[in-house]
């Protein structure tokens, strides 16, 4: 399946907020510098679908604040 993202680097707090079924704000501690930040939301997708991080995969975005993943359950 395919979810769309806003990330939100250099936040207080990770977290995953679901807006509806395909969206979602991930928000990071991690610094969007040397891909930290998609690293860190690629692990929180992962816990937050149960799923292992080999399963997460950026599909577009990857120096954008909007992002398109693949979860494959």
């Amino acid at each position: 399946m395919h979810i769309f993202v806003k990330a939100k680097p250099n936040g207080c707090e990770d977290k995953v907020e679901k807006i509806d079924e395909t969206h979602f704000i991930v928000v990071t501690r991690e610094p969007p510098l040397q891909n930290r930040a998609n690293c860190a939301i690629a692990l929180l997708l992962a816990q937050y679908f149960n799923v292992e991080i080999g399963k997460v995969r950026m599909m577009k975005g990857l120096k954008e604040r909007n992002k398109i993943f693949e979860i494959k359950q």
